[in-house]
């Protein structure tokens, strides 16, 4: 009897068969198979974190720290874009779903955002190699369930945290004006800064960032291809905090997304409770919806501040490995004609020289 096309480690999961292997679903199913391998193998991912400075730094951490448990693999159950339910009580909407949950029977242990990046992007490529980077795009729904995290973490200090928000977003009248909210960016800043000096003992894992490495910009597979870097909810925040103090009369989707963190943090300290869909749909300051910002390489390598950013830890012979039973042949990649003139028409080229 043929056995089912798998990848490793997701033995309970709600993704079965050719769910795993869709344009979109791949990109969240292979970086969980990639984190369970390391696991089991005691390969560390790199952690981002902040430290007491309010520097992002990295380290390495165990898969049981990230998971938040240190039972096996087999025995966890692997949810994609699914509802992280002790997060609900801080909303009135539904908060839906996030690309990664996992579980323990009905025991909610980490939810995770993932984003599977390439190493080097178009920003960093022309740069020696250790300065390649990625490019990370992050969106609404990212943010949004980072705030809840992060709320959740600290739900026995509202207090303390109100009272470091209140007087500056109480004479806040109106969110959606951009004009308003820009006139209090400084004390916004000041609000975050101190918020997470005073808490960062309370981040936790957040978001999941595998990297595949490339040769140069080709899409052939480098010796060194797959890594993982964990940033934690505080370390992703830092991202947009830092690039919020910008003195431009209109406010950035980075000064954006400081607003409606801040706001999310003095409602839910204040209320317990927040309405998130009225927050991201007031506080849009005429950018698309779609997406909350992104990041270039030259950016991220500044937070990804560890050799295995451009040297990852694995080869691309451990796909063999993660890939199971022929499940390769299960992908589908879009074919794309830039693609078809690169490497197959090239030799056409070549001729007319």
């Amino acid at each position: 009897m043929n056995k089912k096309e798998s990848l490793y480690g997701l033995k309970n999961t709600n993704r079965k068969d050719c769910d795993l292997w869709g344009k979109n679903q791949f990109n969240s199913s292979f970086p969980a198979s990639l984190a369970c391998y390391m696991r089991d193998n005691n390969i560390k991912p790199i952690y981002l974190y902040l430290d007491e400075n309010l520097k992002v730094k990295a380290k390495e951490v165990s898969f049981d720290f990230i998971f938040n448990t240190k039972i096996k693999n087999d025995d966890l159950t692997f949810s994609f874009e699914s509802k992280y339910e002790p997060y609900q009580q801080y909303a009135y909407d539904d908060i839906r779903g996030i690309d990664l949950v996992i579980k323990k029977g009905n025991d909610y242990l980490r939810a995770l955002e993932i984003k599977l990046t390439v190493v080097p992007d178009n920003t960093t490529y022309n740069d020696k190699e250790s300065e390649w980077g990625s490019e990370i795009v992050i969106r609404p729904a990212s943010t949004s369930y980072c705030a809840l995290g992060i709320m959740h973490s600290c739900k026995d200090e509202f207090k303390e945290i109100r009272n470091i928000f209140e007087k500056t977003c109480e004479n806040i009248q109106h969110w959606s004006n951009e004009t308003e909210v820009l006139s209090k960016r400084e004390e916004i800043i000041k609000c975050l800064n101190k918020f997470q000096l005073n808490f960062n003992k309370y981040q936790s894992p957040f978001l999941m960032q595998p990297i595949w490495k490339t040769k140069g910009k080709t899409p052939i597979l480098d010796k060194n291809a797959f890594d993982i870097f964990i940033w934690s909810d505080f370390a992703l925040c830092r991202t947009f905090i830092d690039r919020s103090s910008n003195n431009s009369s209109s406010a950035s989707r980075l000064m954006r997304s400081s607003a409606r963190l801040t706001r999310i943090i003095y409602e839910i300290a204040s209320k317990n409770k927040t309405h998130i869909d009225r927050i991201y749909t007031d506080m849009n300051f005429g950018y698309q919806s779609d997406k909350e910002f992104s990041l270039n390489g030259k950016v991220t390598r500044t937070y990804m501040d560890h050799p295995r950013r451009s040297k990852p830890k694995l080869p691309p012979s451990i796909l063999k490995e993660i890939i199971l039973n022929g499940g390769q042949n299960k992908l589908s990649p879009e074919r794309r004609f830039d693609q078809s003139v690169y490497y197959t028409a090239a030799h056409i080229f070549d001729e007319m020289e």
